[in-house]
């Protein structure tokens, strides 16, 4: 996987731990608010919410 591409996710809440390993960083969660995408502070990565998955898990938008 290259690290500048995005992450498709459905869930309203990610965990990010860089990939793991030596290369990784201490695991953290990030939660989507207003906004559909994502970008985790430690690494920069992207992650973008599916579309319809913040009606499938309740929330409004």
């Amino acid at each position: 996987m290259n690290p500048e591409d995005p992450i498709y996710v459905d869930s309203l809440t990610v965990a990010c731990d860089g990939g793991g390993g030596a290369l990784g960083h201490p695991k953290v969660y990030l939660r989507f608010d207003e906004s559909d995408e994502i970008v985790c502070p430690y690494c920069s990565r992207r992650y973008l919410l599916n579309e319809g998955a913040r009606e499938a898990a309740g929330g409004a938008h």
